[in-house]
């Protein structure tokens, strides 16, 4: 191994578990932040030229000119389906293309009709169609309002801060010479010429306000440090093509709250960033994060999501470059008016929230999301980057991993552990060691001689496994899948057009283009079953260090002058770890002929990465805090679509205590993505090697993971066709209870399931908060009832995990727990009937094959849940779906019941037949014993 690489491992895997911020920028060192952020509001140069505007029946145009250097840009604005407004802001005439993000929309979205209000010299008015709402551009200077009635719902350049650095020619650079000194000559010509025919000339052009302008411009273009060059540690970035940055605020009156913007380890509510960075995107290997800042971390979903009790509205800003976000907090419309008006009528301040996006390149390219609701906005957000893909079933249940299992021997022998010890898992996964020396695709000789022999076993318990591929490519001439990159050269180019090289974990590596769609079908070809040797069909794919990891590049990642094709690596930054997966899906898809669903976990996404996957939060450490930040990490991503989401279980820095290790099971066994992970240098940690007790408690957790995989496959499904998140934050369905806005310690799944862990060390009880004034919930271990609208003390102990059910709903189990979910397929169903105030109750069930894409052929059973007026009864929703299933009911447990005197099932061909319950009066819990109808069948049960 080269000694550059030893020396960086060894300083990595010491130890000092701590980020060092020095590897990374803050603003005032990323120049093209620093400059946009010393801009003052208010002092906007740029003004609308109405006399430019054209108006077609589905967008507007208009020209906006910088009256301090002339340069004029192009706005284009659109209405789209859906209650979305597109405005998108380029050069009118550019240097060169500007970037435009590509393949994130799953398609140009289809517009709606714009039409002209009203027009004066000081703008015009647009009519967006629903409800009384419309756009108000205002000329000078320019900015733009979008109204419902007499409310403004969002301001674009009310402060002013809009800037666009067009793209120039270097003063110093010989081509500039040689154009300004033939320019200057003809001028002098020209000149000579007019003022020979015209003395007063020559005073006429010095005064004309064009020539002025032309050198205000020369004048106020001076070159500042970073604009053409800019030095980070070791590391210079040569910026060709000079300042490119783009910016432009938004102000929400009436709002105090805002959400998204993943990823950060911070709290689920943003915080304002005046007193310090702004939230960074820009996707990045940080070595064991810090917690409660706005750093860069793997991932970028430049999505901001803005709520109060009277309106949920959305920001996606469609950019892949590094991107600042800054977020203040304001009274609105404080003009000197305004004050004087509050000193006058006694002041009513309402709340605002001002948020500014700084890109380094690209262009603006913004979808405003109106909503109003919170689904709304999902669901507006989806039909521009596509849902959360359907995960298949196994996956939703619990994963094994660790840097790394050994050998063969060693992955048996942690497989049989799970039997021994009872404990369900899916998927046993291998990290980098299995590897031919870190060459992906291939196995280490020694240790994993008969990987299909391996994958076989597992396949004979119904078990699966995942080994990782990265993106980095070892640079050995005796490397096939290298050989064949660099002969069909597909790698990415340095600035001097050679292939670019960095060093990762086989030492040196090139990087593939995956923003070509050609390399992306060559990697996916790779993963077909002759060409990815000893790979099998419950084989699945782990993608990391894709953000991309370079560990002697600047900032631990890729140089910015780097060039995919005609592009420079800082215009696609943010996407390249999406395209990584999605041609790994893509892979994993292709090698079964279409028929399977793939199954990729990611560690840096962008948005639209729902449409392939799963992510994880990277490489998180044993400790309480980290644990706590799981949840608001994951609701975060949950906002912008990204629903399958998990933490490394027992963080994979340092060791956890045992109870640490049990909170986090019973924690994680409650998340979208459940995977325990370690570090290499960390003492095993498989579940039972911490005594009986704690052997027992994992266990359980694990188990309720189990029980409620038909609730957690029905989620994801939602999820798929709606857009709507697995894991939510409780606003999202209490949208008018500010008491939700800000919690992040506890969360529901879906509508109907309210989780609050334990994440305190030591911790006697948890307070947690009970939505919905005139709502019950009932407690899932013990069915004792509480009211909603309360903040409910729950003593606990070390089994203790607080889980609610809304009254109001029907929650479906499997309760026969077996070594893997594929191994329940058939088992029967237990449906928890929760009863709401009124004594009603609904809720659903979804059942397919549970791995194929064939229920995109009608190829399922959805049906209706519902209790009312003491009758229960299953009813098709997809009447023209088709799929049987072995499954039935054996029992239906019915909270706050009263007692019946009979309980009669009516089959679907009308036969009737009496039902055994029992009923505990002291919990009034009715339970059902051997209904016996099969899960897909129509039928009616009454209590009498």
């Amino acid at each position: 191994m080269a000694p550059v690489l030893v020396l960086w491992m060894a300083v990595c895997l010491s130890g000092t578990w701590a980020v060092d911020k020095g590897n990374f920028k803050t603003c005032d060192q990323s120049a093209f932040c620093k400059r946009q952020r010393a801009l003052k509001p208010g002092e906007s140069p740029y003004r609308a030229l109405l006399e430019t505007m054209e108006l077609t029946n589905t967008r507007l145009t208009l020209q906006l000119i910088n009256d301090n250097n002339k340069v004029r840009l192009l706005l284009e604005l659109y209405r789209l389906q859906g209650n979305i407004t597109r405005v998108k802001i380029n050069e009118l005439k550019p240097l060169k293309p500007r970037y435009e993000v590509p393949d994130v929309l799953i398609r140009e979205p289809p517009t709606e009709p714009l039409s002209l209000l009203s027009q004066d010299e000081n703008g015009v008015v647009l009519s967006l169609g629903a409800e009384s709402q419309r756009v108000i551009v205002s000329a000078r200077p320019f900015r733009l309002d979008i109204m419902e009635g007499r409310e403004v719902l969002m301001s674009l350049n009310s402060r002013g801060l809009l800037a666009f650095e067009h793209l120039r020619m270097r003063k110093d650079t010989f081509s500039y010479k040689v154009t300004s000194t033939v320019a200057s000559v003809w001028d002098n010509i020209k000149r000579v010429f007019t003022s020979q025919a015209d003395p007063e000339a020559e005073k006429k052009e010095e005064a004309d306000p064009a020539n002025q302008a032309e050198a205000a411009k020369e004048e106020e273009e001076k070159v500042e440090d970073g604009m053409w060059e800019e030095t980070f540690k070791s590391h210079s970035d040569s910026k060709p093509n000079g300042p490119s940055a783009v910016s432009l605020d938004f102000s929400l009156p009436g709002v105090e709250h805002v959400y998204g913007i993943p990823e950060h380890a911070d709290t689920l509510r943003l915080k304002t960033t005046d007193n310090g960075d702004p939230y960074r995107l820009y996707n990045l290997d940080v070595f064991q994060y810090e917690l409660y800042n706005p750093m860069a971390l793997y991932g970028a979903v430049p999505v901001m999501l803005a709520h109060n009790a009277q309106r949920t509205t959305g920001i996606f800003w469609l950019n892949a470059a590094e991107t600042w976000v800054d977020i203040s907090s304001n009274t609105a419309g404080k003009t000197v008016f305004g004050k004087m008006l509050d000193y006058v009528q006694g002041s009513s301040e309402t709340p605002q929230t001002d948020v500014r996006w700084i890109s380094e390149s690209g262009i603006i390219d913004v979808f405003i999301m109106l909503g109003p609701t919170p689904k709304d906005v999902f669901s507006q957000y989806a039909s521009l980057t596509g849902t959360q893909s359907f995960p298949p079933l196994t996956s939703l249940g619990y994963h094994q991993c660790r840097w790394n299992y050994n050998d063969q021997e060693d992955v048996q022998s942690v497989d049989a552990g799970f039997d021994e010890h009872d404990i369900p898992y899916d998927f046993i996964w291998l990290d980098i060691e299995h590897t031919d020396g870190k060459r992906y695709f291939t196995w280490d000789p020694h240790k994993f001689a008969t990987p299909k022999e391996m994958l076989q076993g597992l396949m004979d318990k119904k078990r699966k496994m995942v080994a990782i591929v990265d993106p980095h490519i070892k640079v050995d001439s005796n490397y096939k899948i290298h050989n064949e990159i660099r002969s069909r050269g597909f790698y990415i180019k340095n600035k001097d057009g050679g292939d670019y090289e960095g060093w990762c974990w086989p030492g040196s590596a090139g990087y593939p283009d995956f923003t070509r769609a050609d390399m992306r079908a060559w990697w996916a070809s790779m993963f077909a079953y002759d060409q990815y040797e000893g790979s099998m069909e419950n084989l699945y794919t782990w993608n990391d260090m894709n953000e991309p990891s370079v560990f002697n590049g600047p900032e631990v990642t890729m140089h910015k002058d780097a060039m995919h094709g005609a592009w420079e690596h800082r215009d696609v930054h943010n996407t390249y770890g999406f395209y990584v997966q999605m041609a790994t899906a893509e892979g994993l898809i292709q090698r079964s002929g279409g028929v399977e669903r793939p199954f990729v976990l990611t560690r840096a996404f962008f948005a639209g990465s729902q449409r392939y996957g799963a992510v994880w939060t990277g490489d998180n450490a044993a400790e309480w805090d980290h644990l706590k930040i799981s949840i608001p990490m994951c609701l975060s991503l949950g906002l912008v679509g990204i629903s399958f989401c998990g933490a490394d279980v027992g963080g994979f820095f340092k060791s956890p205590s045992t109870e640490l290790l049990v909170r986090w099971y019973q924690t994680g066994a409650y998340q979208p993505f459940f995977r325990a992970h370690a570090h290499l240098d960390t003492p095993r940690r498989e579940p039972w090697l911490f005594g009986p007790e704690n052997t027992a408690l994992i266990r359980e957790a694990v188990r309720q993971r189990y029980t409620l995989m038909p609730y957690w496959y029905q989620q994801f499904y939602q999820a798929h066709r709606t857009g709507q998140p697995v894991m939510r934050p409780l606003w999202v369905e209490y949208p008018q209870d500010p008491a939700t806005f800000a919690l992040d310690d506890e969360f529901l799944i879906g509508r109907d399931l309210l989780v609050h862990p334990v994440t305190e060390e030591g911790a006697r009880g948890v307070t947690a908060y009970l939505p919905g004034k005139d709502e019950v919930w009932f407690d899932v271990h013990t069915f004792q009832k509480h009211n909603g609208a309360q903040n409910l003390y729950i003593p606990v102990t070390m089994s203790s995990i607080p889980v609610f059910q809304r009254g109001g709903s029907i929650i479906p189990r499997k309760l026969r727990v077996r070594r893997s979910s594929s191994c329940m397929e058939h088992d029967p169903y237990t449906l928890y009937v929760a009863l709401n105030p009124q004594r009603k109750a609904e809720g659903e069930l979804y059942i397919d094959d549970g791995h194929t894409f064939n229920y995109e052929k009608k190829e399922f059973i959805h049906r209706r849940l519902s209790f009312a007026n003491n009758i229960l009864s299953s009813v098709n929703l997809a009447p023209d779906a088709q799929f049987t299933t072995r499954s039935w009911i054996e029992r239906i447990v019915i909270l706050g019941a009263s007692k019946p005197s009979k309980v009669t099932l009516k089959a679907a061909d009308g036969q009737e037949s009496q039902i055994e319950f029992d009923f505990d009066a002291s919990m009034s819990v009715l339970t059902l014993r051997k209904p016996g109808m099969n899960s897909g069948a129509d039928w009616t049960v009454m209590l009498q």
